[in-house]
Formats: C-alpha cells, sequence, structure tokens
C-alpha cells in the first residue's frame, strides 16, 4: 500500500491524452483563433516593459555600466529554457504550459509543484506590475497635466496609502478586455507592443546622438559578483517569454507557430534591452541613475533634444508598455489554471467555458479579483522577487522534462528539437540555479513557505480530485 501511494505521486499524465483533451474537455473548448505575429507579441507583451520601466534602475548600482552584461547573461539564462520551452511547446502544445509539460515528464506530484509555482510568477508579478503601472499613470499626470493621484490612492498601506485603487483599476480594466475573448485581447496587445517598440526604438535613435564612451568607464566597477548579482534582479524583466506556451489552445497552428514566438518574442526583447541599457548608461553617467527608471530615460531625452515633449512621449509609452504586461500575464494565469482544474488539481469552476466568447468567465474572474487584492495591498519591492524564484524553478524542471522525454519518448514526433541537446537542457538547469542562488534568503524563505502551503492543498484537495488517480483506480 505505502509502495502504491509513492508510485501514484509520480505517475505520468500520458502525452496523446494530454494533446487530445486539449481539443476540448468537460468545461468546453477554447478557441483557435491566434497568428504568428500575436502569438510572439503576447510573449513580447508579456515581457517588454517591466525590466527597463522598473527594475533596471535597481540593478545599476549593483554593477555600473556592466548592467549591459546583466541584461546579456540573463537573456543567456532564458534562452535556453526559451529552447526547451520551444521543443515542449511544439510536442505538446496545450493551455498548461511548463505544468502540462511536467506531468507528461516527471509525474502528478512534481507538475503539481511547478503549476502552484507558475501560480506564484503569472499572479504575483502582474500584480507587481500593476503596482508599477500605477506609480508611472501618477508620473505621466503630473508631466501633461500637473495633477497628481492622492498617495491614499496610489499606494500600498506601508507606502503611506489607503489602498492602491489606481493598481485595482487596470487589473480591472484588463480581465474585462480578456473576458470579451482571446481575439481581441491578442489584437489589443498588438497594438500596444507596436506602439511600445517604436517607442524604445526613438530613444535609442535619439540617445546615441548624445553617447559619452566616458560613462562606460571603469565598465566593471563593482567586478563579476556586482555583474550576477544585477543580473538576478534583471532577470524579472525577462520573465514573459513563455507565455505564448499557455496559448497552446488558442494558437491556429500551434506546433509551428508555438517555437517560433517563444524563441522570436525572447530575440526581441534582449535586443531591445541590452541597447537600452548601454544608451542609458552611455549618455548619463551611472551613478546618477535613478531609481526611477523612467525618470532617467526622460531627463536623457530632455538633455539631448532640449525639449520636453519627448520626456512625456516616452512617459506615455511606459503606462502603456506596462498595461500590455498586466493584460498578457493575467492571460497566461488563467489558461494554466484551466488547465490544472481539467486535471481535477484545482476546482472545476477553473475550466467552465462560456460558450459565445469561448473564454474560462469565472476563471478570468477570480483570477481577476486575487491580483487586484494584492496589487491593492502589498508594494512593488515585496513581489518582484518572490516572482523570479518561482519562475526559475519552473524553468529549471521544463529543462529537466526535455531530458526525460527524449529518454522516454525518443520517437515522438517534434516539430522543434533543442540543438545541441543534452548540453542546452543542462545549461538551462545549471544557470537557473546559479540565479537562483544570488536571490535574497528571505526570497528562499517565502518560497519555501509558499511550496509547503502547496503541498497542504495538494494533499488535501488535488490527490483526492486527480483525474488521472481516479482514471487508474478504475482500470485495477
Amino acid at each position: 500500500m505505502e509502495t502504491s501511494f509513492w508510485r501514484s505521486l509520480w505517475r505520468t499524465k500520458p502525452v496523446d491524452e494530454i494533446v487530445r483533451e486539449g481539443g476540448g474537455g468537460e468545461g468546453g473548448e477554447l478557441k483557435r483563433s491566434m497568428t504568428l505575429i500575436q502569438l510572439t507579441f503576447f510573449s513580447v507583451g508579456a515581457t517588454l516593459g517591466t525590466g527597463i520601466f522598473v527594475v533596471m534602475g535597481e540593478a545599476t548600482p549593483l554593477a555600473g555600466p556592466a548592467v549591459v552584461l546583466a541584461f546579456l547573461l540573463s537573456a543567456i539564462t532564458a534562452l535556453f529554457s526559451a529552447l526547451s520551452y520551444a521543443e515542449l511547446a511544439g510536442t505538446i502544445p496545450v493551455s498548461g504550459s511548463s505544468y502540462s509539460y511536467t506531468y507528461a515528464t516527471m509525474g502528478e506530484l512534481v507538475a503539481w509543484v511547478c503549476g502552484w509555482c507558475l501560480i506564484l510568477e503569472y499572479g504575483v508579478s502582474v500584480s507587481a506590475v500593476a503596482v508599477g503601472w500605477a506609480q508611472y499613470l501618477n508620473d505621466f499626470l503630473d508631466k501633461a497635466f500637473g495633477v497628481k493621484i492622492p498617495d491614499a490612492w496610489s499606494q500600498a498601506p506601508d507606502k503611506g496609502g489607503v489602498i492602491n485603487i489606481t493598481a485595482v483599476l487596470i487589473v480591472a480594466a484588463m480581465t474585462f478586455l480578456l473576458m470579451r475573448g482571446a481575439s481581441e485581447s491578442a489584437k489589443v496587445n498588438t497594438a500596444m507592443v507596436f506602439f511600445k517598440l517604436g517607442l524604445l526604438i526613438f530613444f535609442i535613435v535619439v540617445g546615441f546622438t548624445g553617447f559619452n564612451s566616458g560613462n562606460l568607464s571603469p565598465f566593471m566597477p563593482l567586478g563579476f559578483a556586482g555583474v550576477s548579482a544585477a543580473a538576478s534582479q534583471v532577470f524579472f524583466s525577462y520573465i514573459g517569454f513563455d507565455a505564448a506556451s499557455t496559448a497552446g489552445e488558442e494558437a491556429k497552428n500551434p506546433k509551428r507557430d508555438l517555437p517560433l514566438a517563444i524563441i522570436l518574442s525572447l530575440a526581441i526583447v534582449t535586443i531591445v534591452y541590452v541597447l537600452v541599457a548601454l544608451v542609458a548608461v552611455g549618455a548619463l553617467p551611472w551613478t546618477e541613475l535613478d531609481s526611477d527608471t523612467e525618470a532617467s530615460l526622460s531627463a536623457i531625452l530632455t538633455d539631448v533634444t532640449g525639449a520636453t515633449w519627448p520626456a512625456l512621449l516616452l512617459s506615455a509609452g511606459a503606462v502603456i508598455a506596462i498595461t500590455s504586461v498586466v493584460l498578457t500575464v493575467l492571460y497566461g494565469q488563467t489558461r494554466i489554471l484551466f488547465a490544472m482544474s481539467r486535471d481535477g488539481l484545482v476546482p472545476p469552476l477553473f475550466q467552465k467555458i462560456n460558450r459565445r466568447t469561448s473564454v474560462p468567465v469565472a476563471n478570468t474572474l477570480v483570477v481577476g479579483g486575487f491580483v487586484s487584492l494584492l496589487a491593492a495591498l502589498v508594494p512593488l519591492d515585496h513581489l518582484t522577487d518572490a516572482t523570479s524564484i518561482g519562475t526559475l524553478f519552473a524553468f529549471a524542471l521544463v529543462n529537466l522534462g526535455v531530458i526525460v522525454l527524449r529518454r522516454t519518448k525518443p520517437h515522438l514526433p517534434r516539430s522543434f528539437k533543442t540543438p545541441l541537446y543534452p548540453l542546452t537542457p543542462l545549461l538551462g538547469v545549471f544557470f537557473c540555479l546559479y540565479v537562483m542562488q544570488g536571490l535574497r534568503p528571505v526570497t528562499w524563505l517565502v518560497f519555501a513557505l509558499w511550496t509547503l502551503a502547496g503541498l497542504v492543498f495538494y494533499f488535501g484537495y488535488s490527490r483526492r480530485h486527480s483525474r488521472l488517480l481516479r482514471a487508474q483506480r478504475e482500470m485495477r
């Protein structure tokens, strides 16, 4: 009996069953409507914005001008995992992302822990981004109209506020948009991504005219340890490239488009991040780069052009950039819970589809409400590190999943194969662990407590309601 219990925790879900269920389950079927460019921009939308407009100002004091290398190091860390995501997304094109991949390769218990980490990654990160959005909206209103939202309604309680109502409003608006349908959300996101890419390209072109190579010397004043510490901070800005993998059941051609969207989005984001960081530390001494990154970038534009309108445009761009992150990350969270609900590991409410809009409405409302509560009451600096550690753990599992599936199902059709196997996924695991060790002890404590809470939920609810376990018992 004890052996049977232990084995049941590691039973994997057959790949063909996961893919078959992706065509529709008890709660309904999602609608295939997303093109390659929409999938790519979903990942770009989920990624591009937080790193430049929220995190860069915190990472630069740790590395100096070498913050550029920190962005590259984080990109390399993300690349190995992105290649593994691309292989598994093309092989198992469903909504569950790394949760579903882990279920197929390492068993239910590990899949649950991975899914629980994804709830931390997506739910907490979108809350952090909504808090950042509230700050940038205030900055834009101040620059454009000389108006500021009172701290009582734009800050968390420990920052002098009562409730961050502006953060709640952006989450509520994006929740409403998601309820209208995935296709409508994708179109709005594509427009926002085009705008913020154009704006950042504008900053790069204009900023380079004020570039001073002397600002890059010394390039690494705090040594490689500083670069490593900065990379741990900056990695938060790459979270989101996997967003396309959560749209596996809404992609028109998932086996071809999902791998391409993941890799293309990471390439676009990396190029933009590195160039913006290089311009910023080249046009402004790194010691003067304010923790409010957008204010520093605005100062560069004002100094170079001698006009105030470019800074105002950048401020508006920050608001738009972070709006698209809220939209796409909120979307990803609902689709992961949809997949977990279909497996019985979270309540069935999360998989019920509205027949008219093909959207999991109750799921979207619950997620929007939870995220709003976090964004209203918790400050930004308590959220970002917790997001990074959950993401890195999930990424490590995806890399391991590629190795396991290659060994257990070598003849499974794969529309994309990770190059230099097994070196690439092994390096992916190594870099994830390397960046994780640079996070603060308190972050590890939060992660341990979160994991413990997840295990309590699993053994208290999920295991007893698992469809896989129930089906296997009926076969005996």
